[in-house]
């Protein structure tokens, strides 16, 4: 351990370019692995924030299923009546909306049955209420872009005005913010003509999805029997985010920058040992001469790469948080601790992993070949 550290002093040079390379190599991917959690979250918080474990759709919807399909009022009767089965519709629909102090904003209407356990209640102000069919309670971005309590809130040429009611946090779907009506506002937003002048009469009893509570112990072979039964494509919650426009498109694309940036990570420090173990092929051969184990060498190799790896994994990270503290709320990025330690757990490992392709020559130095071609 002493030589190889004493080895790092003197080839300081050499192993800063080295650690700097580490540096920004697992930044970046703290960045990426930032950007794809930030991403995800402003895509489908709001889903995530539904106490729901599955999310009944219209048969048929292959994608975008909360666009494309409608579940009527029988088939939620038909749920409502399968045992130790909690249910309620739930719609979702993009919008825009001018409030009365001239603030354009867009949102994500979501239906939900007041007091219902996909009712998200009011961190301030009042909850969604039947009595007051007209009112409205915006995620913390909405109040973020100039939305307040006891504004009015018009739909873009829909002709519906509503109240601004209560606020609670943040919520998004589909990078959009997300703001609470009841499901009869919703059906109003979602099934009125744009640029009517009146509102239409008998509008449908039709709701994007169900959201379920269903038990732990829940049947996959029942469940199936009751999709059929009533009409319907039920799917973990889970499952129901790749509903959300864009989100498959983005997990993928993050996902697979990530892993390049992981099979780069390697690729670089091996290389960068690998020269170096060529350069003091004649100071390993004279540790061998000298009575050094191969075991010893090996412990030698690594623990230079250990600490190489180690702390540029660590700044690397620390530069990636930097990066998430100055963006701030500006882009959509999240990089929670334990997102991060695992992150940079796996740039280390896969750095270390890319020096043991210079093992196999460290364990192979001939001490007389060497010593012979010294002389």
């Amino acid at each position: 351990m002493f030589l190889a550290l004493l080895e790092l002093r003197a080839a300081r040079g050499r192993f800063l370019l080295m650690g700097s390379v580490v540096v920004l190599v697992a930044a970046l991917v703290g960045i990426v692995s930032g950007f794809t959690t930030g991403l995800g979250d402003d895509t489908v918080s709001a889903l995530r924030r539904l106490p729901a474990t599955h999310v009944a759709f219209a048969s048929g919807a292959d994608s975008d299923q909360f666009a494309r399909g409608l579940v009527d009022d029988r088939t939620l009767a038909g749920w409502d009546g399968e045992p130790r089965t909690d249910v309620t519709p739930l719609g979702v629909a993009l919008t825009r909306g001018t409030t009365g102090r001239g603030v354009e904003v867009d949102l994500a209407a979501f239906g939900v049955a007041p007091g219902a356990f996909t009712d998200p209640g009011a961190d301030v102000g009042a909850p969604l209420d039947a009595a007051r069919p007209d009112g409205i309670v915006v995620s913390r971005q909405l109040v973020d872009e100039g939305v307040r309590v006891g504004d009015t809130l018009a739909v873009d040429r829909l002709g519906i005005t509503l109240e601004v009611v209560g606020t609670t946090g943040r919520s998004s779907y589909g990078h959009v913010p997300v703001a609470y009506v009841t499901t009869d506002t919703w059906r109003r937003i979602r099934f009125t003509v744009p640029g009517a002048r009146s509102l239409p009469v008998g509008l449908p009893a039709q709701y994007s999805a169900l959201a379920l509570r269903l038990p732990a112990d829940a049947d996959g072979t029942a469940l199936a029997a009751a999709d059929r039964r009533h009409g319907t494509a039920t799917v973990p919650l889970e499952d129901a985010f790749a509903a959300a426009p864009g989100y498959d498109g983005e997990r993928l694309t993050m996902t697979s920058i990530q892993t390049f940036l992981f099979l780069i990570a390697p690729l670089v420090v091996g290389a960068f040992f690998a020269v170096w173990t060529v350069q003091r092929t004649p100071e390993l051969a004279l540790l061998r001469a000298m009575g050094a184990s191969r075991r010893r060498l090996l412990g030698h190799t690594l623990a230079q790469a250990a600490v190489v790896v180690a702390a540029g994994t660590a700044a690397g990270g620390a530069l990636a948080s930097a990066v998430g503290l100055l963006v701030g709320e500006q882009v959509p990025f999240s990089l929670p601790a334990t997102t991060l330690a695992a992150t940079m757990g796996a740039v280390a490992a896969v750095g270390l992993a890319g020096s043991a392709l210079t093992l196999r020559r460290v364990t192979t130095v001939d001490p007389m070949t060497m010593l012979g071609a010294a002389r």
